[in-house]
Order: structure tokens, then sequence, then C-alpha cells
């Protein structure tokens, strides 16, 4: 995946996201602020004014740029924490014009790892970690057993979407939701939802 497909992905993601307003509203509005929509939206808006300019850089400088991007204009958690993401991972494509499997693992999962640090969070904290971890995990399993592109490629996207799921489930360790005397237990964590989202659109740009 070289520069130009990966403006093409993040293109993609960016209308998904701009289409789920009302769905992740609600849900932040369960368990949030009500407001990560906004702020997930508006960091994808702004890669889109820089697509063009995207598209000439680099890949860890396109990254490295994203970061920088979503780190100053979006408010929240969110911001800081896909900025940090972003950044920290633009480091292990430096170098290099496209990425391969191999290094697109290594990126989910020093993004991932960056994430958890920044944030203290834990796969089931019920957070946006949560379909993150699934990924990494069964993107591993899809390296160390030698399977095609296709198979990657259906396993990113179940496992995001089993992920995002499974935090209907769990009693929140993070975020607001933890003031609920149900600790958000039946309700989807929305920071999730949006993490399937663009996983989920990864999973099926491999795919084709």
């Amino acid at each position: 995946m070289n520069s130009e497909k990966v403006v093409n992905l993040f293109l993609e993601i960016a209308d998904k996201i701009e289409s789920e307003k009302t769905y992740i509203t609600e849900l932040d509005s369960i368990l949030g602020d009500g407001d990560h929509w906004v702020n997930i939206n508006k960091g994808y808006q702004e890669i889109v004014k820089m697509a063009d300019s995207l598209r000439t850089l680099p890949l860890n400088e396109l990254f490295m740029k994203v970061g920088m991007s979503i780190m100053s204009s979006v408010g929240g958690s969110s911001g800081v924490l896909y900025g940090d993401a972003f950044m920290k991972a633009s480091m292990t494509v430096k170098g290099c014009e496209e990425m391969d499997a191999q290094k697109g693992y290594v990126f989910l999962k020093t993004a991932m790892e960056a994430m958890m640090n920044r944030g203290k969070a834990q796969p089931g904290d019920k957070t946006m970690i949560d379909p993150l971890f699934r990924v990494v995990e069964a993107y591993e399993a899809v390296l160390e057993s030698g399977l095609d592109k296709a198979e990657l490629s259906r396993r990113i996207s179940e496992a995001a979407e089993n992920g995002m799921l499974e935090t209907e489930s769990m009693e929140a360790r993070k975020g607001r939701a933890t003031y609920r005397e149900d600790k958000g237990v039946g309700h989807i964590d929305a920071g999730a939802a949006t993490m399937y989202y663009q996983l989920d659109a990864l999973g099926r740009f491999i795919g084709r």
C-alpha cells in the first residue's frame, strides 16, 4: 500500500464516519459526552482537505502529518490518542515506499501500543482498544499461518466487528461510563464503533 492508496483509504473512512453521525452521537450520548462523532469526524475532514498534498509525501511523512493534524485539531481524548498513534506508527514505515502485509502488522501494533500507553487502557476496558486489539491478534495469526490477502481481509473485518460488539457486554473501566450504575453494560462503546469503521474499511481495502 503506497501513499496514493493510503489517502484513498482515508477518504473512504472519512465518508463512512461522516455518514454515521446519528448513530455514533446516540451511542456517545449514553456513555460519554456526546461529542465523539464531532471530534473524530473533524479529524477525518481535515485529512480530506489535505488529501492532494498527502499523496505526494513518503509514507512516514504522510502519517506524521496526519497525526500532527489530528493532535492539533481534534478535541477530547480522541485527538491525543489518534494523533500520538499515527505519529509513533509513522516511524515503522520510514524509508518505505510501500507498506506490505508485515509492515502493516507492525504499523497497527505500534499504533495500538501507543494508544494503550497514552490512554492507560487495556483490552477489556470497553474502549476503542478492543476492536484494534482483536485485529492485531487476528493479523498476527494470519501472518504466522501464511494465509493469503483474501483471508487477511476477511479476518480483519471480522475481528474488528467482533471487538466492537464485545464492548456491549463489558463493564467500562475507562471514561464517563464508569460512573454509571450499570457501568455501560448493554451499550456499545462509541469509540469502539468508529474504530471498527476504520478497521473494517482497511480489511475490505486489502481484499481488493
